[in-house]
């Protein structure tokens, strides 16, 4: 069944180009806020650990906090902004957000670092969601919203550059606090610029507790699982233990949403096979770029000993590369048939995850890595705005907070997925090779052994070309199921039909 990418009622059509332009800028500072914060405490880490006195065992939990409440709660929050308003909970959203981060600035222990990042994922998984759906009740379908939809996607793969380049210069000059006061002026701002974002009519239901706590807990399980089952072990009976109470709580939701008159997740959304193709493919699309924005950042932090400014830099071209392909793809979906757009960018990095699973320890950034992240960014673009479409558009108006919840999902499964599975796969792969490998590689280095460190070095490089191209498999299966299930036709093609339509009628 071909998908219907209909605007949907609500829409305005007298907006001015100035203020479409505003409400372009909102939209995206909100998406590239949020995602920024995945990845800009990373870097400082260290420093936190040091001033706060936090616990190996704990630091983690420093950006764990965020992404489990991100990941596990955003299809609450994409259901209240259905049944709420989708602009008021963004700005309760950002609100929460903006405060947390003041806190996490300000935190004197640990623990109320933690507690803060976790409300920051709160408000991170309240305003993602509708900030998508917005884009569909403020930009008319076409070009218009075509382009919002590019900026939104191009935010996604910008952040974590930003994040990482912006948390090592303000962590080397102002100190780690300001990673998080970073994020008051921008929050403040949002909240004034979102006025100018249109809403779309509410649903009339009322929340539905039991589906609400069975989906939130069963999504916070999985994620839970993954993260410590990446930290600690699949093995580990803590996550056996959360995998355990995902198989329960899952299929009791969904078990729930079908009996239910006003479920939180309509099962109606799976009934067009492009949107549940796109949701699939982000999942895994998702899992390929950011593993290996990880496992990258490690082997120019480990092998080639950059520094966090210098690893930041050399991310600049993957932000590059989401820029130009978003705005590609953009166009060709005006043309193209979604999964055209979408697998070509898919095969694309693909393609280039392949060619940086050729590393060693003595690879050149210009000659290898540059291209290589370049190429991947353009594939994750290409394949980004195509299957966002899909997933949002057709869409009855009032579903499309949970649709875009269901999709934020996907994705941030997909790269909490990605990141574990494949550090597990590098980590096993090295101790295979040299057990305690890294610690070898630093005692060779101040010994100056060059042969053990030639050796260590190996062992760990190794790590990393075995998990990139497990990867790329996951990718080129993503391909698969994009080809296979998303079969939507050209925008151009749907309006001709659509004008037939209304004639005919």
């Amino acid at each position: 069944m071909s998908a219907k990418l209909s605007a949907p009622s609500g829409v305005p059509a007298t907006l001015s180009s100035r203020s479409l332009g505003l409400a372009l800028l909102v939209v995206a500072s909100a998406q590239l806020m949020l995602v920024l914060d995945d990845s800009i405490a990373n870097i400082a880490l260290p420093s936190i650990q040091n001033e706060l006195g936090i616990t190996p065992a704990s630091l983690p939990w420093v950006i764990n906090a965020y992404i489990l409440a991100f990941g596990g709660l955003l299809l609450f929050g994409g259901r209240l902004g259905d049944l709420f308003g989708r602009r008021r909970i963004l700005q309760i959203g950002i609100g929460l957000f903006t405060v947390s981060s003041l806190v996490a600035g300000l935190a004197p222990a640990g623990p109320v670092l933690v507690a803060a990042r976790a409300v920051q994922g709160l408000g991170a998984a309240l305003t993602a969601p509708n900030a998508l759906a917005l884009i569909t009740t403020t930009f008319p379908a076409g070009q218009a919203r075509n382009k919002a939809l590019a900026l939104y996607g191009a935010m996604s793969g910008l952040g974590v550059t930003v994040g990482l380049l912006l948390g090592g210069v303000l962590t080397g000059t102002l100190g780690w606090r300001w990673v998080f006061f970073i994020n008051i002026p921008i929050g403040l701002a949002l909240l004034v610029g979102t006025r100018i974002l249109v809403d779309a009519s509410r649903h009339t239901g009322r929340l539905d507790v039991p589906g609400a706590v069975t989906g939130t807990g069963g999504i916070a399980a999985i994620v839970f699982a993954i993260i410590h089952g990446g930290e600690q072990g699949w093995a580990d009976p803590v996550t056996l233990i959360a995998f355990a109470l995902a198989a329960v709580l899952l299929p009791a939701f969904v078990i729930i949403e079908s009996r239910s008159a006003d479920p939180m997740l309509p099962l109606r959304l799976f009934a067009d096979r492009n949107r549940t193709g796109s949701y699939l493919g982000m999942l895994f699309v998702s899992f390929g770029p950011m593993g290996t924005f990880y496992l990258l950042t490690l082997y120019m932090q480990h092998i080639l000993e950059y520094d966090p400014v210098r690893t930041g830099l050399a991310w600049l071209p993957f932000g590059a590369g989401i820029i130009l392909s978003a705005g590609i793809a953009s166009k060709l979906v005006a043309r193209f048939a979604p999964r055209v757009v979408a697998v070509t960018g898919i095969l694309i990095s693909t393609a280039a995850i392949l060619w940086l699973s050729t590393i060693t320890p003595t690879s050149g950034y210009v000659q290898h890595l540059m291209v290589g992240i370049f190429a991947v960014a353009v594939g994750f673009g290409l394949s980004f705005v195509p299957l966002t479409l899909t997933a949002v558009t057709g869409v009855r108006p009032e579903d499309s907070g949970i649709a875009s919840a269901l999709l934020n999902a996907a994705q941030q499964i997909g790269v909490a997925l990605g990141i574990a599975a494949l550090s597990t796969i590098s980590v096993t792969t090295t101790e295979s090779r040299v057990p305690n490998a890294l610690a070898a590689l630093h005692q060779a280095r101040a010994a100056g052994d060059t042969d053990a460190m030639a050796t260590a070095s190996q062992a760990i490089v190794d790590g990393y070309t075995t998990a990139l191209s497990s990867g790329a498999l996951i990718l080129a299966a993503a391909a698969l199921i994009v080809t296979l299930m998303v079969t939507a036709r050209p925008q151009h093609q749907q309006k001709l039909d659509a004008t037939k339509g209304t004639t005919n009628a």
